[in-house]
């Protein structure tokens, strides 16, 4: 950890100035309409040009907002600055024309962080490859424990930008940031930060592994109290040391084991703090309890240690740490209990849409019948069923790319019980669930946690759940 003194970025004249907005949606229409409230001439171009698009751009018209549709390559003419939506790809035309032209690219969040005021909140920053929203919602469930007004914004749903230009007054935010949202945010500064973890995701947009995680590492980057990282992901501490922080800003760690002096750990079924409290190398603070965290996953008991850290950085009291997990519910599709059904456990992670999600789901069960499959997104699977090989009872594969963990299966497990499912209609998930409550016994988990995207056989990673939630009560019916 390089220190320094981090001064903010100069306020913009944005009167009469050319901005480009890339990209309609939950960022640009917000972004784009801040501009042009504040004297900018905007125009906001756009890849697609369907009837939700012609629908979003009429709106923007309507204030005097220049729409281009069905091109979002092509650099408009005199454009000073362009702002884009997250998910736009680094390498697009657009941008290699900004570049060319010497035209800065910023995202939301980073207009976010240039618009607001000098008194604005401090952002406590969370990012990860897995568990940020999660622990997003937990850390604002405990600020507000503490009394304090806050919100969960970011890449959580909620736009940052809106939450720094709404009327709301709050005292401090708990933001999620995205790799690709840290990608374009170059002069973020929070008030403390965390990575959660990391693991291989997102790298055709990134382009490589060392992109992404440098991306990640943005999060830290000016950091003035804490900079939260994973003790038992090295990847996470190394991005600590090689941030840019001001001066007295540490590295606080989160482990599921005992915690070392500057750490946050798991005593004997307590959560205790060994930094930030008065002498760290003697003594620790309680703050809660394993069974006040919803559901005491280890995976997710490493979610609250990492908001409970950003919290304590805050200043926050441990008895808001505790009461603010007590009143944490998790959002559906993340290791969601759905019923008992003749003595075997259903559990709905359909959220588990990557390997290393899968991994921290599988960890959480010590008897399983997994269903997987999906779109794999380039994945391999050896390390994910050589990994949890041992907790499985058998496997139910769905979806476009099952045969890439049946391959895996077969090198790795080639004992397990597996049925390979060919189909892709609205039944398969039903099917799905039979043949898993066949291969279970008394005390086992059936485990949807897929390790694949969901849009092979259903909308989104939430349709995929709620089909097997209704599996299962079909099944228990």
């Amino acid at each position: 950890m390089g220190s320094r003194k981090v001064t903010s970025s100069e306020p913009v004249d944005w009167q009469g100035k050319h901005v480009t907005v890339a990209g309609l949606g939950v960022s640009g229409i917000p972004a784009a309409k801040a501009l042009h409230a504040r004297g900018a001439n905007v125009t906001v171009v756009n890849d697609g040009d369907d009837a939700r698009a012609r629908e979003q751009a009429a709106e923007l018209e309507a204030l005097g907002v220049t729409v281009r549709l069905g091109d979002g390559a092509t650099l408009p003419e005199g454009t000073e600055l362009v702002v884009t939506a997250p998910g736009w790809k680094p390498d697009k035309p657009l941008f290699t024309a900004a570049r060319e032209a010497g035209v800065e690219i910023w995202g939301d969040v980073e207009l976010a962080w240039r618009l607001r005021g000098p008194d604005a909140a401090p952002w406590l920053a969370i990012t990860g490859t897995n568990g940020k929203t999660t622990t997003t919602q937990m850390l604002a469930s405990i600020l507000k424990a503490a009394g304090l007004r806050t919100a969960a914004v970011g890449n959580i749903g909620v736009s940052v930008l809106d939450a720094v230009l709404g009327d709301e007054q709050y005292d401090v935010l708990a933001v999620e940031l995205s790799s690709y949202q840290l990608h374009w945010a170059p002069s973020l500064r929070a008030h403390s930060a965390a990575v959660l973890n990391l693991a291989p995701d997102h790298l055709d947009w990134h382009g490589s592994m060392e992109a992404y995680a440098a991306d990640k590492g943005r999060i830290y980057e000016g950091n003035r109290v804490a900079c939260v990282y994973n003790a038992a992901d090295k990847a996470t501490e190394d991005l600590v040391r090689e941030a840019d922080v001001e001066e007295g800003c540490r590295a606080v760690g989160f482990t599921l084991g005992t915690p070392g002096p500057s750490q946050l750990g798991v005593v004997e079924g307590i959560l205790v703090d060994r930094a930030f409290v008065e002498n760290r190398q003697q003594n620790a603070q309680e703050l809660a309890e394993v069974s006040d965290v919803d559901p005491p996953a280890p995976h997710n008991i490493a979610n609250a240690l990492a908001a409970a850290a950003l919290a304590r950085a805050f200043g926050v009291p441990a008895g808001a740490v505790r009461d603010g997990l007590r009143n944490f519910t998790p959002d559906p599709h993340r290791i969601a209990h759905v019923a008992d059904v003749a003595q075997v456990a259903y559990v709905d992670d359909s959220k588990a849409t990557n390997t290393h999600a899968a991994e921290a789901s599988l960890a959480a069960y010590e008897s399983i019948v997994w269903i997987a499959g999906g779109l794999a997104k380039g994945a391999t699977f050896d390390e994910l069923v050589t990994k949890s090989a041992k907790r499985l009872r058998g496997v139910v594969l769905i979806g476009q790319d099952r045969a890439l963990i049946r391959e895996a299966l077969a090198r790795h497990a080639p004992e397990l019980p597996v049925v390979d499912l060919d189909r892709t209609d609205t039944g398969a998930m039903l099917a799905a669930v039979q043949e898993a409550s066949r291969l279970a016994v008394a005390g086992d988990t059936v485990l949807l946690a897929p390790a694949c995207a969901s849009m092979d056989m259903f909308a989104n990673y939430n349709k995929r759940g709620d089909a097997f939630a209704e599996a299962v009560r079909e099944l228990g019916s």
